[in-house]
C-alpha cells in the first residue's frame, strides 16, 4: 500500500491555500499581483520506459506564477501618487542596488529626492539647468526647492517668441488728434510724466521684467497720424518718461492695408535705460542690466471699423518664483510650479519592462529583483514601445479578484479533503490485510 499519493495531494493543496490566502491578504496591497498555483502530476521513471497502466505517484505544485495584469486606478490627494496604465515597472534604486516595482506611492525625503515607504529612491532623467531632459543613465530624481531665477524681458529661451507680444485692434474711423504730443511737463523733469490724454487715441500696458525680476509697467500709446493706415506708438515706463529711443518722437509707427491688416512698422525695439527710471522714481539704481531692451511685436493686430480693443498682451520675462507645488504628466515629466505662474521641467520617471516578468524575484515590500529567467531591463519614458502611461494623484489597486479567490479557497479545501479521504481508505484497506490470518 502506498500513502504517497495522498500525501502529496495533502502537500500540494496545502501549499495552494498557502497562495490563495496570500492573496486574498493582499487584496488592499496598492500594486500587488496576484499568484496563481500551477500543478504537475508525477510518475516513476524508468531506464526501460513506462508501461501504458502504469499509475502515477501524486502531484507537485510546478510552479507560482504571478498575473501581471492591470488593476484598477484609484484617485488620491497626493501628487507623488503615480500609477501606470499599462506594462511596465518604476524603476528603484537602494545606494546603487536597482529594484523594480508597480506600488506607485511616493513622497518627498528631507533631500528632495522621491522615495517610496521603504526609503527607496524613485530614478528617472534628470532636466539640466534649462529644464531641457535628455534620455542618459536613469539616476533617483531630486527635487530642486531652489527659487527660480527671474528673466528678463526679451531673454527667454523657453518662450515660443521674445520680447513683448500685442494683438489688438485699432479703431479704423478715429480721427487725427487735435492737440499736439507733448514729450514731458515743461519743467524739463521725468517724474510722474504723462502725455495729454487729447493727443493720443488709444493707450494700453504690461509688465515687463529686468533682469533680477523687477517689474516695470511699461504704457503704449497710440496717435493716428494723418496718413492712411498709420499709427504713431509711443511708450512709457513706470510713469517716468516718454521712451523715444533718444529721440522726441514715437519708438515706431505701424501701418494697416486696406483691408485692415498689418502692413508694416512691426516688430520694433524698445530699449529702456533702468538706471534713468530708478532715479527718477527717486529709487536707488537696482543692479540690473541696463539698458533693458527688446523687441514689440504687433502681428495679428488689425485696424478694423469697431471698437479699441486689446485681444492679448504678452511678454516672455518673469520674476523670481518659489515652488508651489509639483505635477507628473502621462509621459512622466515632473514639473514644478512656482508663485510666479511659471512651470519648470525637474526631471522625467523611466518605466522597465521585461520579456519574461514571470521570471523576476519577488524580495517583498511591493518590489522585485531582475534574473536571467526575466532577461535585461528594457528601460524607456512612458507611453513609449510597450510602456504605459502614467497617471498623477492616483494609485494602482492590486488585481487581485475576492470573488475568485474565495471560490478557490474552497476548492482547494475539497481538494485536501479528498486527499485526506484517500490516505483514510488506504489505512483502512492496510489494516484489513494485517487483519488476515
Amino acid at each position: 500500500m502506498a500513502f504517497q499519493q495522498g500525501l502529496s495531494g495533502l502537500n500540494t493543496s496545502s501549499k495552494a491555500i498557502d497562495v490563495t490566502s496570500n492573496n486574498i491578504a493582499n487584496a488592499s496591497t496598492v500594486g500587488y499581483k496576484a499568484s496563481v498555483s500551477h500543478f504537475a502530476d508525477v510518475y516513476a521513471s524508468s531506464l526501460t520506459g513506462a508501461s501504458a497502466g502504469q499509475a502515477g505517484i501524486g502531484v507537485n505544485l510546478a510552479a507560482i506564477q504571478q498575473q501581471f495584469t492591470q488593476g484598477n486606478i484609484t484617485t488620491t490627494n497626493n501628487p507623488l501618487d503615480i500609477s501606470i496604465n499599462g506594462g511596465g515597472f518604476f524603476r528603484m534604486d537602494q545606494n546603487g542596488a536597482v529594484s523594480f516595482s508597480r506600488n506607485g506611492q511616493f513622497h518627498l525625503d528631507k533631500n528632495g529626492y522621491i522615495i517610496n515607504d521603504q526609503t527607496l529612491k524613485l530614478t528617472g532623467y534628470p532636466a539640466s539647468a534649462s529644464g531641457l531632459i535628455t534620455a542618459t543613465s536613469p539616476v533617483p530624481l531630486q527635487i530642486s526647492a531652489s527659487d527660480l531665477a527671474p528673466v528678463a524681458t526679451g531673454t527667454s529661451t523657453n518662450s515660443a517668441f521674445v520680447g513683448v507680444r500685442a494683438n489688438l485692434n485699432l479703431d479704423a474711423r478715429q480721427t487725427v488728434p487735435s492737440v499736439a504730443w507733448a514729450d514731458g511737463p515743461a519743467a524739463g523733469s521725468v517724474t510722474g510724466w504723462a502725455p495729454n490724454p487729447l493727443s493720443y487715441n488709444y493707450s494700453t500696458a504690461t509688465s515687463v521684467y529686468d533682469s533680477l525680476g523687477n517689474a516695470h509697467t511699461m504704457t503704449l500709446y497710440f496717435r493716428k497720424t494723418a496718413a492712411v493706415g498709420a499709427w504713431e506708438v509711443y511708450a512709457n515706463v513706470d510713469g517716468t518718461t516718454n521712451l523715444n529711443n533718444g529721440g522726441g518722437g514715437p519708438i515706431s509707427t505701424i501701418t494697416f492695408n486696406s483691408s485692415g491688416q498689418l502692413a508694416g512698422g512691426s516688430p520694433m525695439n524698445l530699449s529702456i535705460n533702468l538706471a534713468q527710471v530708478n532715479t527718477s522714481l527717486g529709487k536707488p539704481v537696482s543692479g540690473a542690466t541696463s539698458p533693458l531692451a527688446f523687441p514689440i511685436d504687433f502681428v495679428g493686430s488689425t485696424q478694423f471699423g469697431s471698437a479699441f480693443g486689446t485681444n492679448r498682451i504678452e511678454q516672455d520675462g518673469y520674476a523670481a518664483g518659489h515652488l508651489i507645488g509639483l505635477s507628473v504628466g502621462s509621459d512622466g515629466i515632473i514639473q514644478g510650479r512656482y508663485s510666479n505662474g511659471q512651470t519648470f521641467n525637474q526631471g522625467q520617471v523611466v518605466l522597465a519592462n521585461f520579456t519574461n516578468p514571470n521570471g523576476l524575484q519577488s524580495q517583498g515590500n511591493n518590489q522585485w529583483t531582475e534574473t536571467s529567467v526575466s532577461g535585461p531591463p528594457l528601460v524607456g519614458a512612458p507611453n513609449t514601445s510597450s510602456l504605459g502611461v502614467l497617471q498623477s494623484a492616483s494609485v494602482e489597486e492590486s488585481n487581485v479578484d475576492l470573488t475568485a479567490e474565495l471560490v478557490n479557497l474552497i476548492t482547494q479545501q475539497r481538494n485536501y479533503q479528498a486527499n485526506a479521504q484517500s490516505i483514510k481508505t488506504q489505512d483502512q484497506v492496510l489494516q484489513t490485510l494485517v487483519n488476515l490470518r
